[in-house]
């Protein structure tokens, strides 16, 4: 980093570098899986996730499921332009274990699907909140949302199903 080559010239730099301690990082950046971050996810009693910005949600399965699920092996997932309702099926993940069918957690158009797991759906499994999402949507209703667990929600959802 650039702090510790400014150190090692500190005698030269210090009258304009007088602080050449290690830059400080907020709590919220240094762990990308914080509940600050977290926090903006909804989820759905089915599993699937949502994260919206700027009118468009972005829609994947929680880590739990991908767990439950194993290795998932084919994803089907439907066209750009689709017009799905809140609840409608939209696809299905299948892995060795099992097959799951995808349920949408709010009603819009599909904007844009996860073209990399056609060739990789294990992304699924491997990154289920970043480079394993499923679907980009328009949120025509965004009231549907506030139906939808925050993470606290969610967590205390699978221990009672757990139990």
């Amino acid at each position: 980093m650039a702090w510790r080559a400014l150190r090692r010239v500190g005698p030269v730099l210090a009258p304009r570098c007088p602080r050449l301690s290690p830059p400080r990082v907020p709590a919220a950046r240094r762990l990308a899986t914080s509940s600050l971050v977290l926090s903006a996810r909804k989820f759905t009693d089915k599993h699937e996730w949502v994260a919206v910005e700027n009118g468009i949600g972005t829609v994947g399965i929680s880590n739990f499921a991908q767990e439950a699920l194993g290795d998932i092996v084919y994803c089907s997932l439907p066209e750009v332009g689709t017009k799905l309702n809140k609840h409608d099926e939209f696809g299905a993940l299948e892995s060795v274990k099992a097959a799951s069918e995808l349920y949408c957690p709010f009603s819009g158009e599909v904007t844009e699907i996860n073209a990399a797991l056609a060739d990789n759906p294990g992304l699924v499994n491997k990154s289920c909140y970043q480079d394993g999402w499923l679907i980009k949507m328009t949120v025509e209703n965004p009231a549907e949302l506030d139906d939808l667990m925050n993470e606290d929600a969610y967590e205390k959802y699978i221990k009672s199903i757990e139990d």
